[in-house]
């Protein structure tokens, strides 16, 4: 992994030009890379094409707002996002927690808060991040599993087997076609639903 590589991005998105710019001057400091966008069409485009590591997003702009902005960040894409308001106002944060967010600021902002707030946003979404990883490996993982059973079960019912050696002949057709047992469990069960979907012959 290269240096560059290394370099945690964030979109700000602020119809505020003079806010955009004194964040994106405190952050590019710090070491992160910007972008910028001060409308919600235009900050969507960018998160799609460049996947920042985090999106810091206002919460009332025109036309789409933050938190509409969010809802689209939320659908299409896996970024995480946390709001910036100038309310301080419990509902609207319960509101962000509602929509996902990693994070909440409220203006007017100074580096103080705001380095310490986007580290704070990154390591949780970060956490978040591999929470789902975990998640998705274990239901391969489960998936996986499920299907070699009922592949045992199936050449157990096929060739009057024990279930050691239903085990066995399923580990013996894998090595010998150089694929993982559940790849050949999993087709030869598409391959019995199919001939099950067949019409007799007659």
């Amino acid at each position: 992994m290269t240096a560059s590589e290394n370099v945690r991005s964030i979109l700000l998105v602020d119809d505020d030009e003079m806010l955009l710019a004194y964040l994106a001057e405190v952050l590019q400091f710090a070491g992160f890379q910007i972008w910028s966008a001060t409308n919600g069409q235009d900050a969507l485009q960018v998160a799609l094409d460049q996947e920042p590591s985090l999106a810091l997003l206002d919460i009332n702009m025109p036309g789409m707002s933050g938190l509409e902005l969010a809802r689209h960040l939320r659908h299409e894409s896996a970024i995480p996002f946390m709001f910036l308001s100038s309310l301080d106002d419990m509902e609207i944060v319960k509101q962000a927690t509602r929509y996902g967010a990693v994070g909440y600021l409220v203006k007017p902002v100074n580096q103080s808060q705001l380095l310490p707030a986007i580290t704070a946003a990154l390591a949780r979404a970060d956490d978040i991040r591999q929470l789902r990883n975990n998640e998705m490996s274990l239901t391969a993982a489960l998936d996986a599993g499920r299907e070699t059973s009922m592949a045992v079960g199936l050449l157990m019912m096929r060739f009057r087997l024990t279930r050691h050696l239903a085990f066995q002949k399923l580990r013996d057709q894998s090595r010998s076609q150089r694929r993982k047992i559940s790849e050949v469990a999993k087709e030869m069960l598409t391959q019995h639903e199919s001939s099950l979907s067949q019409p007799e012959k007659s």
